[in-house]
């Protein structure tokens, strides 16, 4: 059976919030510190970052349909009020990041701000070229703000700057921003991610998942790689080993999430695995 047929005969046997999943994109698991004003609120296997300033809060994607419970849980737990989360971002405008917004949105009152070109994705609550498959539909939101590339976001003095880094999905943005850690202030990168997933590069009969999908791909890598980050994080836990710097933080010492080299690691593995799918998409369309 070919990979999008699968797809289709998996989605008609799985509730939308499953999707073939593994247990711990919804799994609670403690919030932590991980620096300064900048605290861990997602599940067992989904980043959800919360960046605190006296003037309000900033929350950082929504994970899983039903995550929104859990991730409000989290903040109540590390003894912030979710009256004062101000503003709502977006990494990227997939389910098992975006499915738990709405429901932030509706008990926050947050704004909520994501890239152009991923607003679609985000009012309808769909994974976008794959409509039609509603296991991986997620509850819409209204997006109140978009944002370009190079543009800040700032709430009580902190400032986060958006870096579009499409391919993953069109308007996936990579977000930076300054925290505080060890006594020093570091740059700190949330990757949005480079993976090809579900995407079509090429399609012989459907097409690429998007038109120029390739090229932007391409691009955010070059982009990535031109980049510096002294604490490097993710939507997904496994790809910045959260767990084991979680237990490294715990046992004391130097801070475990200032890691110069993790981005540029990421960054190159990722492209190899996007250049072997190219390749394996090209073969399978001739």
């Amino acid at each position: 059976m070919k990979p999008y047929g699968l797809i289709l005969a998996l989605a008609a046997t799985l509730p939308a919030w499953a999707a073939g999943s593994p247990a711990s994109w919804s799994a609670p698991t403690p919030p932590f510190k991980i620096a300064d004003n900048l605290y861990y609120v997602g599940t067992e296997g989904i980043s959800v970052f919360l960046i605190t300033t006296p003037k309000g809060h900033i929350l950082i994607d929504g994970a899983m349909p039903g995550s929104d419970k859990t991730i409000e849980a989290s903040i109540k737990a590390l003894g912030f009020k979710l009256g004062d989360v101000k503003i709502l971002l977006n990494t990227h405008a997939h389910f098992d990041h975006a499915a738990g917004l709405a429901g932030l949105k509706r008990d926050t009152g947050a704004r909520m701000i994501a890239g152009a070109a991923d607003r679609k994705a985000l009012e309808t609550g769909t994974y976008l070229g794959f409509e039609e498959v509603k296991a991986l539909d997620f509850e819409p939101l209204k997006v109140d703000q978009v944002i370009g590339d190079g543009e800040k976001v700032s709430l009580g003095g902190m400032i986060l700057t958006a870096h579009l880094t499409p391919g993953h999905t069109a308007g996936c943005t990579t977000w930076t921003f300054p925290v505080k850690a060890d006594g020093k202030i570091h740059q700190a990168l949330l990757y949005c991610s480079t993976s090809v997933a579900l995407n079509r590069l090429v399609n012989k009969t459907r097409g690429p998942q998007y038109p120029g999908i390739v090229a932007d791909y391409q691009a955010s890598f070059a982009k990535l790689k031109a980049m510096k980050a002294d604490i490097f994080l993710a939507p997904h836990n496994e790809q910045f080993d959260l767990d084991a710097k979680r237990a490294r933080l715990k046992a004391g010492g130097t801070n475990p999430f200032i890691d110069p080299t993790a981005l540029s690691r990421v960054v190159a593995a990722s492209e190899a695995d996007f250049k072997r799918d190219l390749a394996k998409q090209q073969d399978s369309a001739k």
